[in-house]
């Protein structure tokens, strides 16, 4: 039984990482690569008081996040990302 929080992380070679990508359907690298821009701008306004354009600008972030999850979660549902969480 191994715990998760024990396991170290192993960089995977390039040639490795371009074969699983190629498995991938491109839509769903696109939804992928579009899902963590919005959640890394999501996590950039947060803050009790954001100004009108920064609550816009998060509001248009998490808009992109729920389109790129709509279509993560239609072809796997563990897919989805949330603006709290570390994956």
């Amino acid at each position: 039984m191994t715990a998760s929080h024990l396991l170290v992380p192993v960089p995977i070679p390039d040639r490795v990482a371009e074969l699983i990508g190629s498995c991938i359907p491109p839509h769903i690298v696109q939804a992928e690569f579009d899902a963590e821009c919005a959640v890394r701008e999501v996590r950039r306004f947060r803050g009790p008081r954001l100004c009108i354009e920064d609550q816009a600008d998060r509001e248009q972030a998490l808009s992109e996040l729920a389109q790129a999850n709509k279509v993560l979660a239609a072809h796997h549902p563990r897919l989805a990302l949330r603006p709290g969480s570390s994956w």
